[in-house]
């Protein structure tokens, strides 16, 4: 075992995965996990940082593609259309298979400390977004809606995604949920509601 093994994040992060779903986050440790994967507990932190970080190694990666393409998009397409554009672009380039990324978010959904993880993600990624359009001359508020509007139709568009009994590509997913958001954004008021 205490050779160097290939592959041996992603067999990490499988058994991982594989051992949250049996016996759940909690009740699985360390040691498990890398036993499962024939490998050591020394290897296990060489790759991860803790156990809930086999569910979240990435987010920096996914954070930076977004911020990059967003500020790419932002000339030709306007905050809301450079931020709709960057969680396009991830989709197409970014996420997984949906087998594993509908095992990741079972774990989740379980694991109340684990949602909150996720929500802080989002959040972070809303406000990374909203940075870089305030950097380049968007007003706060703006800024804001178009970040904080993104990361709503993401959730609404990767929860379709790894529910869906087709197995529907996220893209498209996605591109239905931003068409949505820009068909919600441009309805006119309805009568007795008001317009502010």
């Amino acid at each position: 075992m205490g050779r160097w093994e290939p592959n041996g994040q992603a067999r990490l992060r499988q058994a991982a995965l594989d051992l949250y779903s049996s016996r759940g986050f909690e009740n699985t440790t360390v040691a498990e996990i890398a036993e499962r994967a024939g490998l050591t507990e020394r290897t296990f932190f060489r790759h991860f940082t803790d156990k809930r970080e086999v569910l979240f190694a990435g987010s920096d990666r996914l954070q930076q593609l977004l911020v990059e393409t967003t500020a790419a998009a932002l000339e030709t397409a306007g905050p809301a259309g450079a931020v709709a554009a960057a969680f396009e672009h991830a989709a197409a380039t970014y996420f997984p298979e949906v087998a594993f990324s509908r095992q990741r978010q079972d774990i989740i959904d379980a694991n109340p400390p684990l949602q909150e993880r996720e929500l802080a993600k989002l959040h972070r990624v809303a406000e990374a977004l909203a940075q870089v359009l305030r950097d380049r001359g968007v007003t706060a508020p703006s800024a804001a809606v178009a970040a904080e509007s993104g990361v709503a139709a993401f959730k609404v568009a990767f929860a379709a995604w790894t529910t869906d009994p087709d197995d529907g590509a996220l893209i498209d997913h996605m591109r239905e949920a931003f068409r949505l958001q820009r068909v919600l954004l441009t309805e006119p008021t309805p009568a007795g509601l008001p317009s502010t």
